[in-house]
């Protein structure tokens, strides 16, 4: 896996992670709805938003295991 790649899926991995936890753990999403008036779509959240979360969470470990690596030739 290139150097670039193994960045990009950590970037990609941590952003992911803070996104769905910020959701997940504070009410910035049933604000964000109540203002859009769709508050009534949260009730199927937490079965998107649990399972999203650790998806991100091994995303991440993933690419820290990848990124320790020594490169093979």
């Amino acid at each position: 896996m290139s150097r670039t790649r193994s960045r990009q899926l950590l970037t990609t991995g941590l952003v992911g992670t803070g996104l769905t936890a910020v959701c997940c753990f504070t009410p910035l999403l049933a604000i964000v709805f109540a203002v859009l008036g769709i508050s009534a779509w949260l009730g199927w959240i937490d079965v998107i938003l649990l399972p999203l979360l650790a998806f991100f969470v091994i995303l991440t470990l993933y690419a820290l295991f990848r990124r320790g690596e020594a490169p093979t030739r």
